[in-house]
Order: structure tokens, then sequence, then C-alpha cells
């Protein structure tokens, strides 16, 4: 296992520690005892479950709970998910709760990575640099988190600025970018919603300035309704219907 597994792993059982002293207080430790094999593999199949279609690069490790938790047999199916607010990310924590008459619940650490094509510096560059492909070459290397984390073509260096300094063979990642404005608060735009089928489209006002691919409030002019949608063009948002 890796350095970086290797502190969460630690900070996990630091966490489980913790849990342990409880447990006699709260009765889980009498009668028979959940299997603490099964509280992995529902945090491992929740995580699966929210990988998208295709992401086989993506390997999901479940860190191992201590063998000494004893918490009671849960005599239903565990239920998994991940805190409020939390996205999918390099390192998550899943919950695990018996949703039956004993009422537990552990937290899970789960570290993903994936093994994929990446963009790679080949040399230093300043903030706000504008890069091309005479600045990168792509190199096969196992990254911490999911594939979209990161750039793996060419085309995805367009309509981005450097946020900060970068040193030379620097994995280049989404977050180390800037998305060009491509829409201005105020500007008008056509609000389109449906699919191939039936399409309905209106003229709207942007409330903020926004990227591509961003989420993003207009105002409809007609109905004066704020509604939201993502940013296709420097002239469209997609709404749902």
């Amino acid at each position: 296992m890796n350095t970086y597994a290797t502190n969460i792993r630690r900070r996990a059982c630091r966490a489980i520690a913790a849990v342990l002293a409880v447990l006699p207080a709260l009765g889980l430790g009498a009668g028979p005892v959940e299997s603490v094999d099964r509280i992995e593999a529902a945090a491992h199949s929740y995580v699966q479950s929210l990988l998208p279609p295709g992401a086989t690069e993506t390997q999901i490790t479940v860190l191992p709970l201590d063998r000494r938790l004893r918490l009671a047999q849960c005599g239903s199916v565990l239920s998994a998910q991940l805190p409020p607010g939390t996205n999918l990310g390099a390192r998550v924590t899943v919950g695990v709760t018996c949703p039956g008459p004993s009422h537990w619940a552990v937290y899970v650490p789960v570290v993903l990575e994936s093994r994929i094509s990446v963009l790679v510096l080949r040399h230093a560059v300043a903030r706000d640099a504008r890069l091309t492909a005479a600045d990168v070459s792509v190199e096969t290397r196992r990254t911490a988190g999911m594939a979209s984390a990161y750039l793996t073509a060419v085309a995805d260096l367009t309509g981005r600025t450097v946020r900060r300094s970068l040193a030379v063979g620097t994995t280049l990642s989404v977050d180390m970018f800037v998305a060009d404005t491509v829409i201005h608060r105020g500007q008008e735009v056509t609000l389109v919603a449906g699919g191939p089928s039936m399409e309905i489209r209106a003229s709207g006002r942007a409330l903020s300035d926004a990227p591509a691919g961003a989420r993003i409030q207009v105002q409809n002019s007609s109905s004066l309704a704020i509604v939201e949608g993502v940013v296709e063009s420097s002239e469209v948002v997609r709404v749902a219907l």
C-alpha cells in the first residue's frame, strides 16, 4: 500500500479506536456480532454503485476496519451512504448503518485510485499560463481519485488558464485550472429544454458569470421566473423540463 493509503489507514484506525472506546457503554458487546467483512463489503458496493458507467480504470480500496469491532448483528440489509454534501473523491468516508432493531452506524474509509492516460507537464509553468500540446506529454499513471478529475487529452487544455505555478512532471487535474467565462452576468441567452424529439426554446438573462459546463441561474424573459441550467455554450443554457 502506498504512503497516501497508509496515512489514511492510520487515521481510520484512530477513529475506530474512538468507536471501540464507547461500545461497552452502548451495550453492543454482547450477543451475536455483525461481520466486519460484511460492513466493508457494503461500503465497497455502495461506492461501486456511484461510479459512472465504464469507469473500469477506477480501483476501490476499502481500508480495513479494526477486527475487534463488535456491533450487534444486523437482521436486515445494511444501508450505506456518503455524509451530506460529500462528493466522490480520492478519499471518502462511507457511513454504514443497520436500519433494523440494533440501530448502529460505523464509518468506513475508502480510497479511490485510477490508472489512466493523463497530461503531464514537460516543464514548469507560471500562474495564468495557457497551455498547448507543446507543454505536455501523455503518460499512463496511477492517480488518486476518479479519471474525470484529470485532463486526459490535449483538447482538454482549451478554454483553461493555470490557477497557480506548477512544477515539471505535474499530473494535470481539473482543479489546477480556471475555466474561461463564456457567459456573463446580464447577458441574453437561449434557454433550451427537451430532447431530440421535442425541444423548447426561450429567451433569458444570465444572473451570473459562468464557464462551460457550470450550473447557472437564468431569468426567463417572458415569465420572469428564475430557472437553473447547465451552460452548453456561450449562448445556450440547457434546463430540465
